[in-house]
């Protein structure tokens, strides 16, 4: 077996004293913040000891802070912050698969991995989460349909639980398919080894059309979608009438070392994402208008081809595009904003032109609107990704009279089958979770087996009763 070895500082085997400190914590919408102990484990040794010292009001495990709501918040209790335990340990250059710390980023494995010929299976449109987050919110890109979620891609994990065992979990077990979408709630993952992809180069063969109306975008993507790794279409949701649902639609593939140009064939693999300055500390309130994103909205669809193919990009313009503007979250000033995201089936086409009717209707000024197609569902208890079509949507948190428009969305999609996504969610009520993940029994029923006394909770937890 060919290896290669990341060089890291030096972590001690000791325990010493953690630093922990009351802070404010919220999610990336940055909404709903409550106050908790922060306590940053640097050892394994030191994260058994936080486990065990939680207090009455638990703790819940958090990586870099990406869920857009309330899953890795514990109001009152403990949040024990990841980040410090970040080795790569062994990178497996001829089978593809590395082993690391939960709390390394995907943006420091492809720091690592691009060099070598691999890619990390599933990004979502974040490179800033930990390992340990992707797995805890089983996280889905834009090559669902082909790839599944985050969790398909790991081979075991080795999992802290409620009274201090370290235990190593692989695939097709109740503890994995309980802990793969779980939100942290079954114990702190320490390490995981993943399965990668294997590419030639760092850049990407992309296609661009854009799509006239709703039924447009659903019928070229039903269509095309099985020609491409990775599919995704932002989506117009201040469009009306005729227009409803317009769309530009971005598909592609890792582009062959064939298809560069002879001066990037010198550096095939590196890897420089753009970066641009920090979003200021505060937006002005109400910056977000109906008719700035209308603005917004109308120029960039019509400055997207009408149909372009083979163009070349970087991996983190067709991935990531919002990384390059550090604290692009503040754009929406001090109230924040929700992130909204739900699934339907196939078959259910109606209810999503139904959904985005109504948004459409109620003007909600959303410019960071996504629609993507689903594949096979994956096998954890609460993955959110089942075969058919999800869309997600930004919306300022302020706007009169959401909680009520989301409530309604939110009993539309659980009539139809569908679910939203808990690692995105801030506001569910937790009557309608049922309807939405049927196995909620099934991981309520594990938790207390394996957590008696409650030591894993969250402000997600207690809201919708996990």
């Amino acid at each position: 077996m060919e290896c290669f070895k990341t060089n890291h500082p030096h972590r001690g085997d000791t325990v010493t004293d953690m630093p922990a400190e009351t802070v404010s914590v919220t999610g990336w919408g940055r909404t709903a913040p409550s106050t908790a102990r922060l306590i940053r484990p640097r050892t394994y040794e030191e994260a058994v000891t936080a486990v065990r010292g939680c207090g009455a009001r638990g703790g819940i495990p958090r990586g870099l802070g990406r869920a857009y709501g309330d899953a890795a918040q514990n109001a009152g209790g403990a949040v024990l912050d990841m980040t410090g335990l970040d080795r790569i340990h062994v990178v497996d250059v001829a089978d593809g698969s590395v082993l690391c710390d939960a709390g390394v980023s995907l943006h420091r494995l492809m720091e690592v991995l691009l060099p070598l010929g691999w890619f990390v299976p599933v990004t979502p449109g974040t490179r800033y989460v930990t390992v340990g987050g992707a797995i805890g919110a089983d996280i889905h890109g834009k090559n669902h349909h082909v790839s599944g979620s985050f969790s398909r891609h790991v081979v075991s994990l080795e999992l802290l639980t409620a009274d201090g065992t370290v235990r190593t979990v692989r695939p097709g077990t109740d503890l994995f398919d309980a802990t793969a979408g779980g939100m942290g709630l079954t114990g702190v993952i320490l390490t995981a080894t993943v399965r990668l992809r294997s590419v030639e180069t760092s850049l990407m063969s992309v296609d661009t059309e854009r799509a006239t109306d709703l039924d447009d975008l659903m019928a070229r993507l039903t269509a095309g979608d099985h020609r491409y790794r990775y599919s995704v279409a932002w989506i117009d949701l201040l469009a009306r009438r005729a227009a409803t649902g317009r769309a530009v639609l971005t598909r592609g593939d890792h582009a062959p070392l064939a298809a560069l140009p002879a001066r990037a064939r010198r550096a095939p693999l590196s890897f420089r994402p753009a970066r641009l300055p920090a979003a200021p500390a505060c937006f002005p309130e109400g910056l977000l208008t109906r008719r700035t994103v209308g603005l917004f909205n109308e120029l960039w669809y019509r400055r997207a081809p009408r149909a372009r193919t083979g163009e070349l990009q970087r991996l983190s313009a067709f991935f990531h595009p919002l990384d390059g503007v550090p604290h692009w979250n503040r754009v929406y000033g001090r109230g924040g904003f929700v992130q909204y995201q739900f699934v339907v089936g196939h078959g259910r086409e109606e209810t999503l032109r139904r959904i985005v009717d109504r948004i459409a209707r109620r003007r909600c000024p959303s410019f960071l609107a996504v629609l993507k197609r689903f594949g096979e569902a994956d096998p954890g208890w609460l993955s959110f990704p089942v075969p058919g079509w999800t869309l997600a949507l930004d919306v300022p948190a302020g706007l009169p009279g959401l909680g009520a428009f989301l409530d309604g969305l939110d009993e539309e999609v659980a009539a139809a089958g569908g679910r939203v996504y808990l690692a995105k969610d801030s506001r569910l009520r937790p009557d309608l979770l049922a309807a939405m993940y049927p196995r909620l029994d099934d991981f309520r029923a594990l938790r207390a087996e394996l957590d008696p006394r409650g030591v894993f909770v969250s402000d997600l937890a207690r809201r919708l009763a996990l």
